[in-house]
């Protein structure tokens, strides 16, 4: 191998899943002929354990979600009460997606500099997505740019961590 990027964590995750394909096929152009991959992939589970992990008992997940507004509020002189809003987080099976979403609590009018921007009680900001994939998935994503050499699975079925090599004819 040549040269081996190194993507920790799970964030491909966050692109859907024509983004991620360009991303892999960037990376692969990176890494060149005999280049690899080390990518973390946050696994399916149960709907449960999904929205259990994404709406926390300790609002960890919901301040770091709200912190978009109090960014948008500090760098582009938005006026967002975050009292106003609640941090909601669903998955959502048909798409294998966690969906990440900010709701609006009263009916409201925010200014982000000069706009004006009018939000209905109940409806939301779509703030993230978050793609789970089983193996055979995550497989089938990258096999236009790589070849899944090894997969390691934690204990619990949580996550892997996948060693790729560049595909020989990605370059042909």
């Amino acid at each position: 191998m040549d040269t081996v990027v190194y993507y920790p964590g799970s964030s491909i995750g966050n692109f859907n899943p024509k983004e991620a394909k360009r991303i892999l096929k960037s990376i692969a152009k990176l890494t060149g002929e005999k280049g690899g991959l080390l990518i973390g992939i946050d696994l399916k589970k149960d709907k449960e354990t999904l929205e259990t992990a994404y709406n926390d008992k300790k609002g960890i997940t919901a301040l770091f979600n709200l912190n978009i507004l109090k960014r948008l509020n500090n760098e582009l002189h938005a006026d967002f009460d975050l009292s106003n809003w609640l941090h909601h987080a669903f998955y959502n099976s048909n798409t294998g997606r966690i969906e990440m979403h900010l709701v609006s609590l009263k009916k409201q009018y925010v200014h982000i500099g000069s706009n004006e921007f009018y939000f209905k009680e109940g409806e939301t900001i779509l703030t993230e997505y978050s793609y789970k994939y089983a193996p055979n998935e995550f497989k089938e994503l990258v096999c236009e740019s790589f070849n899944v050499n090894n997969t390691w699975i934690d204990e619990e079925g949580k996550f892997s961590i996948n060693f790729l090599s560049t595909r020989n004819n990605f370059f042909f």
